[in-house]
């Protein structure tokens, strides 16, 4: 028996504090954590045992006398089980032990037919794609693409990954998809690098030996686990900074090696100096590097081969397909983020269609976060959909909008996320959404209740890009107020689905934004007013913001589907292969 008459996590807020903050005794029997994959252990007293269980309930693995300050997950996972680590046992301090070696996995990507994408293009456009995909073949005849990230959910890499390897494979190219593996401090150091490359202080630690040691003994023992999958002339694609480090072994190893970072910064300071440094030595090893924008491209990068492929998105996803506007309600109010039916509003069922085109329904709920009420069908949302993340200035947006609402607009903020421990390579996350539901408690009444804070659930990936498809759907105007930005896919999706934008000028959002026809752009995405004047100017004027709702669809079917962003590939690898 692993526990008795075990409480059980039904609130955001239990969810979050866990058994934090509580001494030994009045931790009791533990906690079940349900909808959950991944905890932490910040601000506890004592140490843990956790359980981590299958849908079955079954455990699928235990992490024993896991100490203070920690982050465990297991991604097999649906619940966890928080108990007290008995006295005694707690684990003594640097004598914890050591991770075992580490363990690719490989995500299980269905095949997509690319018949849909070729439909959606222009004439010209689809003439281009078939060629390059013919090229593709020939090039890749004999050999398979390995892309390797670190995590299959919650960020727009993966988000790109699961719809682009499956287009890959269903136009007969050989490509699979790795995820790497890596102890808490090595999350938070790769963390550290991604605010360091956006010029953002983040947690203001160090880059030092102690981080390289680190950084260097997990990327061996995953360079490791990815070379044993691989094939003599297998190809490498390697995303981010969490897999640099990977890069001398991939190419010791004499397999072509390409870095794919999604991050970076127009302007360069200090940090990004200190996080290209730390880099510089493994990324340079590459026989190529890709980055979002010509502005990205680092001087260490300057000599060797770089390509420039601006991200896309997967128009028939569950996330971007279309879906009518009464079935877009039916999901929104099975998740909880939409009231009751209006007298004689068309009610549908809450479905959806799967990547693999079979359909499914909605029926997890979000965990939200609010007074009670929720909006109805006619309420005009201002949305944004995000990480809970700093850079994507969640608390900024809050303040922003109670701007609009003291000028008079009626409206509703719904500022949506992953639920929380969902994305394995976050360890920030919780601590973003504590500080975001704090400053909405210091909030007046007539703010709170219209702002929604919600956890979209993550056990089913479909499930959550439907919520996620409805909620921007239902949008009066959807927002994307980051103080710093890679590329921003949340602003590509609403764009297709011809909604009016309101997004900061920072990396590249400038790139798919044209300020006032297809969408806006916010000069300084610190200025509250100015955010809140823009935001009731489209609430204001619903005619332009349909114009620019409709400008903006058309800019993403000409430049940021994937047919574009394949062709780049293809040619940057031709370019490889030949040599």
């Amino acid at each position: 028996m692993l526990g008795r008459a075990v409480p059980l996590a039904t609130t955001l807020r239990s969810r979050l504090a866990g058994l934090s903050h509580l001494d030994r005794a009045a931790a009791g029997a533990g906690l079940l954590i349900p909808r959950c994959s991944s905890v932490h252990t910040f601000g506890m007293r004592f140490a843990l045992d956790l359980v981590f269980l299958d849908r079955s309930g079954r455990p699928c693995s235990f992490r024993r006398a896991v100490p203070p300050r920690r982050l465990a997950w297991d991604r097999r996972a649906t619940a966890v089980l928080e108990l007290p680590c008995p006295a005694g046992e707690r684990a003594a301090v640097g004598c914890e032990a050591r991770p075992p070696t580490m363990t690719v996995r490989e995500v299980q990507v269905p095949s997509l037919s690319p018949q849909g994408l070729r439909d959606t293009i222009e004439p010209q456009a689809r003439q281009r794609f078939d060629t390059g995909l013919s090229r593709a073949r020939e090039l890749f005849a004999g050999r398979e693409v390995w892309n390797v990230s670190s995590t299959s959910s919650g960020g727009g890499v993966a988000e790109m990954l699961w719809s682009w390897v499956g287009l890959s494979r269903g136009g007969g190219i050989g490509m699979r998809w790795l995820t790497i593996d890596g102890p808490v401090e090595f999350f938070t150091l790769t963390k550290r690098l991604h605010n360091y490359l956006h010029g953002e202080v983040g947690d203001g630690g160090p880059l030092g030996e102690e981080e390289r040691i680190l950084f260097d003994r997990v990327s061996r023992e995953n360079a490791a686990a990815v070379l044993a999958e691989l094939g003599p002339d297998d190809v490498v694609l390697l995303h981010d900074p969490q897999t640099a480090g990977l890069i001398p072994d991939m190419a010791a190893a004499d397999r072509p090696v390409v870095w794919r970072c999604h991050v970076g910064a127009d302007d360069r300071n200090e940090l990004t100096a200190q996080a290209w440094d730390f880099l510089a030595p493994y990324v340079t090893a590459a026989d190529a590097a890709v980055f979002s924008r010509r502005a990205f491209v680092p001087e260490c990068c300057e000599g060797m081969p770089t390509a420039i492929v601006p991200p896309s998105i997967n128009a028939f996803s569950p996330k971007n397909q279309e879906i009518e506007p009464a079935t877009a309600r039916s999901i929104l109010r099975r998740a909880g983020l939409l009231g009751p039916a209006l007298s004689g509003e068309e009610e549908r069922e809450p479905v959806f269609r799967r990547l693999d085109g079979s359909e499914a329904r909605v029926e997890r709920r979000c965990e939200v976060v609010g007074e009670g009420g929720l909006p109805d069908a006619d309420a005009r949302l201002v949305v944004q959909v995000s990480r809970w993340d700093r850079l994507k200035d969640p608390v900024g947006v809050l303040y922003g909008f109670a701007g609009v609402l003291a000028a008079g607009h009626d409206a509703w903020l719904v500022l949506a996320g992953p639920s929380v421990g969902s994305v394995s390579d976050d360890p920030d996350s919780a601590a973003v959404l504590a500080e975001v539901e704090a400053d909405w408690r210091g909030q007046p009444e007539s703010v709170r209740s219209r702002v929604l804070l919600a956890c979209l659930p993550m056990e089913d990936l479909d499930e959550n890009a439907a919520i996620v498809n409805a909620l921007q759907r239902q949008a009066a105007v959807v927002v994307q107020k980051s103080l710093k930005e890679g590329f921003g896919l949340t602003v590509t999706e609403a764009m297709w689905k011809a909604r009016p934008v309101l997004a900061s000028a920072t990396g590249g959002i400038e790139d798919q934004i044209e300020d006032g026809v297809t969408g806006s752009l916010l000069s300084n995405p610190l200025d509250l007013d100015a955010f809140a004047a823009a935001v009731g100017g489209l609430l204001g004027n619903p005619e332009h913001a349909g114009a620019i709702g409709e400008a903006a669809r058309a800019s993403v079917r000409a430049n940021f589907l994937e047919d574009r962003h394949s062709r780049r590939y293809v040619e940057l690898f031709e370019r490889l292969l030949s040599v």
